[in-house]
């Protein structure tokens, strides 16, 4: 089960999530998100846990905790949605080209 985390501090490292996770399962996976150019957390993660029910224990006990002086906001991460319709951004800036 891969399970969404916010809320977190600049300061958390991926062994401190993978320790708070351990009371309730297997953390198979932790992935703090960076910023792609200055490299520091952008405050959440994902935590893949090895079964379902592990990963329910975890969403209940700790979703409303504190890690690091922050509140954590825990639940189960929906799929991230790629493609579909990304609305008329098609035709910017060709307005008047091609009606000579």
């Amino acid at each position: 089960m891969n399970i969404y985390v916010g809320n977190l501090s600049r300061d958390t490292s991926e062994e401190q999530l993978r320790q708070a996770f351990s009371s309730y399962g297997e953390a198979k996976e932790v992935h703090i998100i960076t910023d792609r150019y200055s490299g520091e957390s952008r405050g959440f993660a994902f935590v893949e846990m090895r079964s379902k029910e592990e990963g329910q224990a975890a969403i209940a006990g700790l979703n409303g905790t504190e890690l690091n002086g922050r509140t954590l906001n825990v639940n189960e991460a929906r799929p991230r949605e790629r493609g579909g319709d990304r609305g008329d951004r098609g035709d910017r800036g060709h307005r008047g080209r091609g009606r000579w």
